[in-house]
Formats: C-alpha cells, sequence, structure tokens
C-alpha cells in the first residue's frame, strides 16, 4: 500500500509559499506558511489511476513544512508551535480523524550514525508530545528515529533540509 506523506523539515525559516511543491521529482523546499488546508490535502489518502484507467492505487503526496529545534536539541523553539498547531488541527480533521501516523525523525549526515538516530528519535518524539498536547490521541501517532538514513538531498549530505520529521500516513 501507497502512503500519503507529509515532510516536516526541521531549519530555519525558508519562505516559499505552499504552491511552490508543484512539480514532481523536484527536490521540494520547505514552507513556514502550510494551513489547516494544506495539510490536510497533503495527508488525505488520494486514489488515482495509472496506465489507461486501470491499477487504483494510493499516490503519496508530500510538503515540506519548516519546524524549528535548538541546536543540538529535541527542544522546539516557538516559532514552531503555530506550524505544528495547525498540523494538529489538521489531524483533528474528519477528513483525517481515522487515519494513524507515523512521525519520523531525520538528521543530516554530520556527526556520527548512533548519535544522530538518537537525536531524530527524540526530535521524532518531541513532534508527538507536542500533537498529543494539541488533543492528537497518543494511538495514532509513532514516533521513529530515522537519523540519515534517509537523506532528502544525498548531493549535500550535511544540507539543513535534510534535518527534518516526516509525518507518513498509516492508513
Amino acid at each position: 500500500m501507497n502512503l500519503a506523506l507529509i515532510v516536516l523539515c526541521l531549519m530555519v525559516s525558508w519562505p516559499v509559499s505552499a504552491n511552490a511543491q508543484a512539480g514532481s521529482g523536484a527536490l521540494r523546499e520547505p514552507v513556514s506558511d502550510a494551513s489547516v488546508d494544506d495539510f490536510v490535502r497533503a495527508l488525505k489518502p488520494e486514489v488515482r489511476t495509472r496506465s489507461m484507467g486501470r491499477n487504483l492505487k494510493v499516490e503519496p503526496s508530500r510538503i515540506d513544512v519548516t519546524v524549528n529545534f535548538d541546536f543540538d536539541s529535541a527542544r522546539l523553539r516557538p516559532e514552531s508551535t503555530p506550524q505544528l498547531e495547525r498540523l494538529a488541527t489538521a489531524m483533528r480533521t474528519d477528513a483525517l480523524m481515522t487515519l494513524r501516523f507515523r512521525i519520523e525523525g531525520h538528521t543530516d549526515a554530520k556527526g556520527g550514525a548512533r548519535y544522530n538516530e538518537v537525536l531524530s528519535a527524540k526530535r521524532a518524539q518531541a513532534v508527538v508530545d507536542f500533537l498529543v498536547g494539541q488533543g492528537v490521541g497518543a494511538q495514532r501517532l509513532s514516533p521513529v528515529g530515522m537519523g540519515f538514513s534517509e537523506l532528502l538531498d544525498p548531493g549535500d549530505p550535511i544540507a539543513a533540509r535534510n534535518r527534518r520529521v516526516r509525518v507518513q500516513t498509516l492508513d
């Protein structure tokens, strides 16, 4: 089963509108102003047909969003809370209420693998804790630390865009 995706990049604000996300295959820049509707559209599974109307499948959708943490820390920065509040609101909408989400923490390739796995797990848990505090059921959220095993920009392994949390629908 294919899964709808949303990527939260943990980096300094990089202002790009949600409309700039178009273009499959292109490296997506993070947005700092995603609305509740943007999150719902990005996370709501959508069935599309491939190959002359056959082979129905769920096509993944993605949106990159700016979320800031203190340096070398899992403490969320205050400027990240409005964005995460909108994500939580989207997760509580009728369109997403029945879905479960895997919250993946990702880092860049600077530093050791084990250290980055632990840091990414702590950051994923910090996002889960925030969402639970906003009324999203803990049973709907599953945090996982990925370290730098799946770089968003493998051509620049220490790029800030590699430091992110990916929210992936499980249902």
